[in-house]
């Protein structure tokens, strides 16, 4: 999948990716939040489809050659574990960079949505084979509930109080708004944000790889399982596009995009990627870690934001996720890491 290159170019990539995360995740998140509010769209919607799935096309892309390759350790280790860090990891450091707040609808149906979906993969692999049929099952799963919750989402965002505070300017005027010149420059900006979301996805995917290929590259000459790479390495790196977009959005507190990227980017990792990668080559030979570890290590993580998003002295308005939790969500991040990594070089 990737090919071996020489030290010198593999450390060249890891540097140049970082610089391009660096610049390429506010220029996505900017784009993105244009697009939502000129499209009247909810940010969590636009956080969920556009930047959660746009920042997981790594880790499709990278299940899917594993598995025609048949390294099927590999394909679902980096899907689970993608999924580990997307909550693990990139909520607790954003909730420390500034506290998240958590709509109702978020704490209530997507958290214990995900782990339904956890607990339907471990469900399908339960044999220890990945059929065409169980794949073809994940697809459609993703086909209907994605569109479903979207639907509700954006059906009850509006009576629901805002999760972000409402930026301050004079609303347009009618007479503004009948002006051809007005409409003209709002096509602009719209324009601009768009290439701005497009360049910044392009950007994100290409430096994301450059990583992974040069941690890839060290990971084999090291000599470790393709399992461990692909919970560890090739999940973390593939996983840095959300993290880079979800560090953007917490400076600048734009809470329903750190967590529509996370919702969005998992409800993806274990129907799409998973679905599309067994469906091509069906996963067989597989560790039996992925389902005493992984996948009960995603189902708890995925509980985890129903838990700590909830606010349960008043259910229907807004709860948080205050620094403390992503403290505490980041140090089971480092612990499981520590346990695949003693377990797999066992």
């Amino acid at each position: 999948m990737y090919t071996d290159i020489p030290f010198w170019l593999s450390i060249a990539m890891m540097a140049g990716g970082f610089v391009a995360l660096a610049w390429s995740s506010d220029t996505f998140v900017d784009g993105a939040s244009s697009v939502a509010k000129a499209l009247g769209i909810s940010p969590f919607v636009i956080g969920m489809v556009i930047i959660g799935f746009g920042t997981s096309a790594p880790e499709l892309c990278v299940s899917v050659m594993s598995g025609l390759s048949d390294h099927s350790n590999l394909s679902l280790g980096n899907a689970y574990g993608s999924c580990v860090f997307n909550i693990a990891a990139i909520l607790g450091i954003a909730s420390m960079i500034r506290p998240l707040a958590v709509k109702p609808m978020t704490a209530l149906v997507a958290g214990p949505a995900l782990a339904a979906i956890s607990l339907g993969s471990m469900f399908v692999l339960r044999d220890g084979v990945g059929s065409r049929g169980e794949a073809l099952m994940l697809l459609g799963m993703f086909a209907v509930l994605l569109p479903l919750y979207c639907w509700f989402d954006q059906k009850t965002s509006g009576s629901a109080p805002d999760a972000e505070p409402q930026e301050k300017g004079r609303p347009p005027t009618a007479r503004m708004i009948a002006d051809p010149r007005y409409r003209r420059i709002g096509r602009m900006r719209l324009a601009i944000a768009c290439v701005k979301l497009v360049v910044g996805l392009a950007v994100l995917v290409g430096s994301s790889h450059m990583l992974v290929w040069g941690a890839v590259d060290f990971a084999r000459a090291v000599g470790v399982s393709d399992l461990m790479i692909g919970l560890t390495i090739v999940a973390v790196g593939t996983s840095l596009p959300e993290l880079a977009a979800a560090i953007a959005s917490a400076r600048r507190g734009k809470h329903e995009f750190v967590l529509g990227n996370i919702v969005g980017s998992n409800f993806f990792n274990m129907l799409a990627v998973v679905g599309l990668a067994t469906s091509i080559s069906p996963a067989k030979g597989f560790s039996g870690y992925i389902l005493s570890r992984d996948l009960p290590m995603t189902l708890a993580l995925s509980l985890a934001i129903t838990v700590f998003g909830v606010n349960w002295r008043r259910p229907r308005e807004n709860g948080s996720f205050n620094r403390f939790e992503g403290l505490l969500w980041f140090l089971v991040f480092l612990a499981y890491t520590t346990l695949v990594i003693i377990q797999e070089t066992h």
